[in-house]
């Protein structure tokens, strides 16, 4: 995906562009996700990918964006910080959900992207086609965002011989 392709999709902006407005998703520039990009970079990636593919399937390309761009919304780091009550996996989606719910209002579809994101490792199952459309975009991006400098470094070693 070109870097800022979604900033000259006018649809996809007219779906998130008040969200992306908000101090508290801005916020999210301040944390680094996995290794190579912050968590707004990160949230913003799965967010339009997501959106993309509901699209073209004539889902709901509108909650999807939205609950792709919410899926992470919490502000620690998440290598660090540990809860007595739950993983990470199990907490961030509740947390990123309560922090959602006080910035817009949410209908049940986002709702469940946003809760049901990490489904492989909590056994939460989703709802929604689009749920699942999210989740797994959020693994394959993630997975890109930690390999992308691994594999820059290593093409680096074997251009230089």
């Amino acid at each position: 995906m070109k870097d800022d392709a979604w900033q000259s999709d006018k649809e996809y902006m007219s779906y998130v562009s008040d969200l992306l407005n908000t101090r508290e998703v801005q916020q999210l520039g301040n944390y680094i996700q996995h290794h190579s990009s912050t968590r707004l970079i990160h949230c913003i990636n799965v967010s339009y990918e997501s959106y993309k593919i509901a699209k073209r399937f004539n889902l709901d390309a509108r909650s999807t964006a939205r609950g792709g761009l919410l899926h992470d919304l919490f502000y620690y780091d998440w290598r660090i910080t540990k809860f007595r009550l739950g993983s990470h996996a199990y907490m961030h989606p509740r947390i990123a959900l309560r922090n959602a719910e006080k910035i817009t209002d949410l209908n049940d579809r986002e709702r469940d992207i946003i809760t049901k994101h990490m489904w492989g490792l909590t056994l939460s199952k989703p709802k929604y086609a689009e749920s699942v459309i999210v989740s797994l975009v959020d693994d394959y991006d993630a997975i890109r965002e930690y390999f992308t400098p691994k594999y820059r470094n290593i093409k680096k070693i074997f251009e230089s011989r």
